[in-house]
């Protein structure tokens, strides 16, 4: 009796130390995700071509894809979160996904929250013209009519940076920039490559291609902080992903391009 009564203080003992320590044990999330048999992954839904609602109403995209992707490189259910720009962070921090595919890009600020995989999808802004258009830098538009949107960040890019006979034309929308692009009436444009995808979408017959980048922002996954045997594992899934091809198909149907190469 009096060695149980021992053994009881001594375990009663260590459960106060953890207490008044302040450091619990750590789940590890990859461990929880495999043991629950399923991934919680927040998607963007009304932001096409990386997440939108389709006819049949489920969720399709880039990101759905590559949510896809990431659940059958874990082995286990896909559990889709629909997420805007603003909760997409707190509901990692809070537990209600396990991991963010939304377009996500990564600056200092974010990155004292949470942790990033390496890069899986395109996110720039460049210039873009039909193939007979040679353009290789920014210097290179001297006498060339450059359509964008007002006030975008291409509009404040070309204005401090194109060179003098650069002629830019401003349009309200990117509706207004694409209708100027497809009627020829200017000869390139400067806009996101997910605008570049939406005149792609329509198969005109001047179809714009990349000819240099004004900046660049790539898409990452996020997910919590200190979770190294998870951010291992996804970023080993994408980097199968762009070995196999499968991110390049994923590319060429939302974006209308193959990736990058220094992606």
């Amino acid at each position: 009796m009096i060695h149980r009564r021992l053994f009881l203080g001594a375990v009663a003992a260590l459960g106060f130390a953890a207490v008044l320590s302040g450091s619990p044990a750590h789940a590890d999330a990859l461990d929880d995700i495999r043991a629950a048999g399923t991934v919680r992954i927040a998607v963007p839904q009304d932001f096409p071509p990386f997440g939108s609602i389709g006819t049949d109403m489920a969720p399709q995209g880039y990101d759905i894809d590559m949510a896809r992707l990431i659940a059958e490189g874990l082995g286990v259910d896909l559990e889709l979160v629909a997420v805007t720009s603003a909760n997409r962070i707190p509901y990692l921090q809070t537990g209600r996904v396990d991991l963010v595919i939304s377009s996500l890009g990564k600056n200092p600020e974010r990155e004292g929250q949470i942790d990033f995989s390496t890069a899986y999808a395109p996110f720039f802004n460049g210039v873009f013209a039909p193939a007979d258009v040679e353009l290789a830098a920014i210097e290179d538009l001297a006498g060339v009519t450059v359509g964008v949107t007002r006030g975008s960040v291409e509009d404040l890019a070309l204005t401090d940076l194109a060179p003098e006979g650069t002629e830019i034309q401003r349009y309200e929308d990117n509706n207004g920039t694409i209708s100027a692009f497809l009627s020829g009436q200017v000869e390139t444009v400067a806009t996101g490559n997910v605008v570049a995808a939406a005149i792609l979408e329509r198969n005109p017959p001047r179809r714009p291609e990349l000819k240099f980048l004004i900046k660049n922002s790539p898409c990452y996954v996020g997910l919590e902080k200190d979770e190294p045997a998870l951010l291992e594992a996804v970023n080993g899934i994408i980097a199968e992903a762009k070995e196999s091809g499968a991110l390049n198909e994923v590319s060429q149907k939302w974006l209308g391009m193959d990736l990058p190469q220094d992606l």
